[in-house]
């Protein structure tokens, strides 16, 4: 009886592992079809006839954005760029910005402008309040156990690179639009990631900001 427990134990197991292969299967040959030189067409150009202006408008050349108001979007994973867009485009996720140009774009186009960002390289954002290194390191690392808060680098990696298909980079992102995104969370005013939310709900500003500047900085 204990072998066949056993045995069922690790079928029952083996079911989601096989389930999430298949996604990541599926997601990575999306991705394969996916034409970067026409992302970049759109990227750089916008689609002028349904009046899609050019990203780099706001988010720079090659994906690397000046103003802290836009996040860097190079070397993203283009899993992450097309589920945003598609949250844009449903309003799943929404902004008085992006929602109009997304809901015009096609499932093509949008794999098409995150295989191009992908390609990209970052130029990272650096941390800049030393007062607060120690306590971003310590939450981005460790979490805070009094609060149930897990260690962001248990999703998003030691080097805050992200997992491809389910976690996204982080690591050299604007502090700032870091800190808005994370308020975002607390708030419910950005409601695409379940976990977020419920992470970001139990952070304080202090928290949110230490954590934010740190990840600038990583690497």
């Amino acid at each position: 009886m204990n072998r066949i427990a056993k045995i069922l134990g690790v079928l029952a197991l083996a079911v989601p592992a096989a389930a999430l292969s298949g996604m990541a299967s599926a997601a990575e040959q999306a991705a394969a079809k996916a034409d970067p030189a026409k992302g970049e067409t759109l990227y750089t150009q916008g689609a002028p006839d349904r009046n899609v202006p050019a990203c780099l408008s706001c988010h720079g050349a090659a994906g690397n954005s000046a103003a802290a108001a836009n996040p860097k979007l190079a070397a993203q994973h283009p899993e992450y760029v097309h589920k945003q867009l598609a949250d844009f485009k449903s309003k799943a996720r929404n902004n008085a910005i992006m929602v109009p140009m997304a809901s015009v774009l096609t499932d093509e186009e949008m794999r098409n402008v995150g295989a191009y960002l992908a390609k990209q390289s970052l130029k990272p954002a650096t941390a800049k309040n030393k007062d607060t290194i120690e306590a971003g390191q310590k939450i981005y690392r460790g979490g805070i156990a009094a609060k149930g808060v897990p260690a962001c680098a248990a999703c998003h990696g030691p080097t805050a690179a992200g997992i491809p298909a389910q976690y996204p980079r982080i690591g050299g992102q604007w502090a700032d639009y870091t800190e808005a995104q994370l308020v975002a969370f607390r708030q419910g005013t950005r409601k695409n990631n379940p976990v977020m939310t419920t992470i970001a709900a139990k952070m304080s500003d202090a928290e949110i900001k230490a954590v934010a500047d740190y990840v600038a900085g990583v690497r």
